[in-house]
């Protein structure tokens, strides 16, 4: 027997008024009944910092972000090299990119305003589907359904499906879309979310505490810690670069920032070769005795690993580069660097010929 989605949906809120998690970015159940709306922009912003970051990392950026710029008409506004380097670390930087692109469309073309419209929401830079569902839902209670990583496994178990994903995308959203109700959708798509990450875990489901343990069809053949099922990863390369590290009598470091397409673009970083599987032959930025560092600095992207070769040197004061720029020790964060080139800055700057 199919259950009635109504029963589902509403037994899933009860769950929910009793254990919702408590985020920086969340107006509470109780406060939501009471009358309280969520802030659109802090939705949209948790939304995007989200994407491919855990909750536990991203509450204090969250909270950062938040402080200094508290409304989209401040972060419009920002200079685009201190909002980057606000995101470094958070990693997948085309979204701070599109991050600032959002902002200012938004004062420019909505008066400061989100739109409270799932088709409107999808012409804003950095906004797919699921972003736009998961703003009309939990910013305007609009019965959009969201499909996140959580919510898949929990619709996966929930109705035994056995597809692998990628493949099983669809199938998963048309059962997500079944069961979200018509109110409190907002809640319902967060109480969802939460129900995957807190109790149908990836491993070692709490079975026994679910909501749904009883209509759960994987539980009752013996599936759920099997699902959902994917299809395996290729391998991932290895590709190989080399970077530069030069220091000034002055203290000053030679600088650059990445160009806007691309990885890591319009990030903060050290001048270097490109990164290919064979290591390409690159020209130091500037005439100097450069030294190679033992060791080296390995990161892993989505798609590949990485592998780089440090070199580094002490620029003459009157060096002119052909790449970058020299910044001043007192102008320069590492904390604005993006954690690949954090890592080149943590081997290099031990070195003593790198001492001011």
């Amino acid at each position: 027997m199919t259950p009635d989605p109504y029963a589902l949906s509403d037994s899933l809120l009860a769950w929910y008024d009793m254990h919702a998690r408590v985020m920086p970015w969340r107006v509470a159940p109780a406060d939501r009944k009471a009358g309280q709306r969520p802030d659109p922009y802090r939705v949209w912003l948790s939304e995007v910092m989200l994407q491919q970051t855990t909750v536990a990392t991203v509450r204090d950026y969250f909270r950062a972000f938040t402080e200094r710029w508290p409304r989209v008409e401040d972060l419009a506004a920002a200079q685009d090299a201190d909002v980057m380097g606000a995101w470094a670390g958070l990693g997948y930087y085309a979204r701070a990119r599109n991050l600032l692109k959002c902002a200012r469309q938004v004062v420019a073309e909505h008066g400061g305003r989100f739109p409270a419209d799932h088709a409107a929401l999808l012409k804003l830079p950095g906004i797919g589907p699921y972003t736009a569902s998961a703003i009309a839902s939990i910013a305007f209670d609009l019965p959009h359904a969201v499909l996140d990583g959580n919510v898949e496994r929990v619709m996966a178990r929930l109705h035994d499906i056995h597809t692998p994903l990628p493949a099983a995308k669809p199938e998963l959203m048309a059962r997500a879309e079944a069961l979200t109700p018509q109110q409190r959708p907002g809640d319902y798509a967060q109480a969802v979310m939460d129900l995957g990450a807190t109790i149908c875990t990836p491993t070692s489901p709490a079975c026994g505490i679910c909501p749904w343990r009883d209509p759960c069809v994987a539980r009752i053949q013996g599936t759920a810690p099997d699902l959902p099922r994917k299809t395996p990863k290729k391998p991932k390369p290895t590709r190989r670069g080399t970077v530069f590290v030069a220091r000034r009598a002055d203290g000053a470091w030679l600088l650059e920032t990445r160009p806007d397409k691309g990885l890591l673009g319009g990030m903060l970083g050290w001048p270097g070769s490109d990164w290919a599987e064979t290591p390409p032959e690159a020209p130091p930025p500037l005439p100097a005795d450069w030294t190679a560092l033992a060791g080296e600095v390995r990161h892993t992207f989505t798609h590949f690993h990485l592998i780089l070769d440090v070199q580094i040197a002490r620029a003459p004061q009157a060096a002119t580069p052909t790449r970058g720029s020299f910044r001043a020790a007192s102008e320069f964060r590492p904390s604005d660097l993006p954690t690949v080139m954090r890592k080149v800055f943590d081997l290099a700057q031990g070195d003593p010929r790198l001492k001011p």
